[in-house]
């Protein structure tokens, strides 16, 4: 029997603004500024579950401060990847460390059961399934991936800038990136249209 028999398996879509929006409201309402840290780092950063988690305290701060960008080595590619951190991130991100606490080579969101470990990319993902579903979606049809395509589906929707979205992404071959966004011929005749000569 294959593994995912009566799963949902097309591509994670992005969330809307408004449905970021949503999610946010809700953790800032709720308080749970390790959540909410989580969620706005995800939406900035782009980075894959597995990157996100093993951030560092040093990664994301110095002298006290929340850097504006940081970079990450990928586990996938290798290759280093920038993501900018707003201001809405870095609030979210000194609350949650003011609370924590913690030394600067140390992960910023560790695990609750194993001491030293870094949250697991399993409990990341419930997390995501927890957050999407308080919104009125569907815990199957959004992920991780949802959280890494949001910010890089609307830089391409309203610039058309593929190279960006691939340098953003990390993405080693263009190729990646157009399947990863799900461009098709409509997005470029669309593109094509808005442009008159």
């Amino acid at each position: 029997m294959p593994w995912n028999k009566g799963r949902f398996i097309s591509p994670k879509p992005p969330l809307k603004p408004k449905q970021v929006w949503a999610i946010r409201f809700h953790l800032q309402r709720e308080q749970p500024l390790r959540d909410l840290a989580l969620f706005d780092l995800a939406i900035d950063s782009k980075l894959r579950g597995c990157d996100l988690v093993r951030l560092t305290i040093g990664q994301l701060v110095v002298n006290g401060t929340a850097r504006h960008r940081a970079t990450v080595i990928q586990r996938k590619t290798e290759q280093p990847v920038q993501f900018e951190l707003t201001g809405q991130t870095r609030d979210s991100v000194l609350a949650w460390l003011a609370l924590r606490g913690g030394t600067l080579d140390e992960f910023v969101f560790r695990s609750r059961s194993r001491k030293g470990q870094h949250l697991s990319t399993r409990q990341y993902a419930r997390l995501v399934g927890e957050w999407v579903e308080v919104i009125g979606l569907g815990r199957s049809a959004y992920g991780t991936h949802s959280l890494r395509r949001t910010k890089v589906a609307l830089i391409y929707k309203r610039t058309g800038n593929l190279r960006a979205a691939q340098i953003l992404l990390g993405h080693t071959k263009l190729e990646s990136t157009v399947r990863y966004l799900g461009v098709d011929a409509e997005d470029a005749l669309t593109l094509s249209e808005a442009i008159e000569i």
